[in-house]
């Protein structure tokens, strides 16, 4: 998988594509509950959608650092999200700003006067797996990527959480799904590709009460694809929830875009 991507910061485009959650600096971490060896997967999945968190917005900041073997890279960037609608990054001082919403990927470089704009089609290809907008917003929220009732699964135990595995294999990729055991939430999610070497890896930890919301309090992410590995670790900070917000969003005239072939994948 090659990615023409030499001007616009990587740590960028890979959150846009795998992952965002949340922290805040009023919170509780919450403990892991205790293990019901006779639970059933279908139980499992239940509780786990029960547990799907319920808001209209979402504001505020985190803290991005990349590595890649190569280079390593930090930044803060400020977040906003509509549920359903509209996720928005921008660095400091708008330098590099992205918008994704159902219908649109589209993201602006000021360093480099270039722009993307295009639809989920590309980030699929990235990814190695078919997303659409509800996949990337239940990353970013801690759901599981897949549609959990459209399979089943066998249950297991791997130390302190649930995991799901697929009774029937997948024909394009493998998924894993842990599943921790007091609120139900996504523990850590894995796609992979084993022919074509690509494996996606989503962590998060620390689970956290903030007023009536439970959110990670930490996300590691890793994407292996053939012998290259990048490495996202993310911390959120000062999140507020259903606030009115904007999106502001005008891609600068004069700006060249990013042209992307299939080759370029």
């Amino acid at each position: 998988m090659k990615i023409n991507f030499q001007s616009f910061p990587r740590y960028i485009a890979l959150v846009i594509m795998l992952v965002l959650t949340f922290s805040c600096k009023s919170k509780k971490v919450v403990a892991n509950g205790t293990i019901d060896e006779g639970i059933t997967a279908k139980a499992i999945i239940r509780k786990h959608y029960e547990s799907a968190l319920d808001f209209k917005t979402l504001s505020g900041k985190m803290r991005i650092d990349y590595a890649d073997g190569e280079d390593s890279q930090g930044v803060a960037v400020t977040l906003r999200m509509e549920k359903d609608k509209a996720i928005w990054i921008s660095a400091p001082f708008g330098v590099v700003k992205a918008l994704i919403t159902p219908g649109r990927v589209t993201f602006y470089n000021k360093l480099q006067n270039e722009y993307f704009d295009g639809d989920f089609s590309y980030l699929s290809k990235f990814v190695g797996v078919e997303l659409n907008f509800e996949q990337v917003q239940n990353l970013l929220l801690g759901q599981a990527l897949l549609n959990l009732k459209d399979a089943k699964y066998d249950v297991g135990v791997v130390g302190t959480n649930y995991q799901l595995k697929p009774k029937k294999a997948l024909e394009l990729f493998k998924v894993l799904f842990q599943v921790e055991p007091k609120n139900f939430r996504i523990a850590s999610q894995q796609v992979s590709q084993p022919v074509k070497k690509r494996l996606l890896q989503i962590n998060y930890t620390d689970y956290q009460q903030i007023n009536k919301w439970l959110l990670p309090q930490k996300i590691a992410v890793a994407a292996i694809d053939k012998d290259k590995r990048s490495t996202i670790d993310i911390e959120y900070r000062n999140i507020e929830f259903d606030r009115p917000l904007n999106f502001p969003y005008d891609i600068p005239s004069g700006f060249d875009e990013i042209k992307l072939k299939d080759d370029t994948l």
